[in-house]
């Protein structure tokens, strides 16, 4: 049985706990089946407690208006359906103006209309929304860094490749270079030992060619007979 408390402590308390866990409930009731909630508590000390997923005026102006109708007239089934949509079509030119003014508010427009608690809000609101942009920002450019290391690693692994063959094929030139060289001072050597044999076995073009001996000397005169 349910009764009221008559301690003063734990009847303060118990009005803590259940008003906090009366207020959870309607929020989730109001996100899960998505209504449109209003709630107002009062606590014994005359303090205002109040949950409203929408403007709350609205809310409870849209209760009196329905419970006014009601009173007065008995709707049709097509009326009722029409009223619905009318109310949700209001509902969200509601929200659209709820996001708007939440913008604006964003952007630094149409402060003047906020009191000291909902700049505060609004404050806190953008310093978490700048801490998850730097969050992400720095994410990006450790991402953005860790691939330039990564492609700064393949470059350098390429241009090892690069060189090495570069080092192999300028090996191979030289050798073949060598080779060359080589079949070149062969060629010398032997056109020149052929050269030095055809000088030893031929005619010494250099040589001068002997004069003839003279003629014994005569004390007589060399006559030769002329027949004229």
């Amino acid at each position: 049985m349910i009764k009221r408390i008559e301690n003063d402590t734990a009847r303060q308390v118990t009005f803590c706990k259940r008003r906090g866990g009366l207020l959870k409930k309607a929020c989730e009731l109001s996100v899960m089946c998505d209504a449109e909630i209003a709630l107002i508590v009062f606590s014994p000390r005359g303090r205002v407690y109040e949950f409203a997923n929408n403007d709350i005026k609205s809310t409870i102006e849209k209760y009196k208006r329905i419970k006014s109708d009601e009173s007065n007239t008995n709707f049709t089934p097509q009326e009722i359906n029409a009223q619905y949509y009318q109310e949700e079509a209001k509902k969200l030119r509601q929200q659209i103006k709820i996001r708007q003014n939440s913008n604006r508010h964003l952007k630094g427009e149409g402060l003047d209309s906020l009191n000291i608690n909902e700049l505060k809000k609004l404050e806190t609101k953008l310093e978490r929304a700048i801490s998850r942009i730097r969050s992400k920002k720095h994410d990006m450019i450790l991402e953005e860094t860790e691939s330039l290391q990564n492609r700064e690693l393949v470059l350098e692994h390429t241009n090892t490749i690069l060189r090495s063959k570069i080092a192999e094929n300028e090996k191979v030139q030289q050798h073949l270079v060598d080779q060359t060289n080589e079949g070149y001072r062969v060629i010398e050597a032997y056109l020149a030992r052929s050269a030095l044999q055809l000088n030893i076995g031929g005619p010494l073009e250099d040589t001068p060619t002997p004069a003839p001996a003279p003629a014994p000397y005569s004390p007589y005169p060399n006559k030769s007979l002329h027949i004229w």
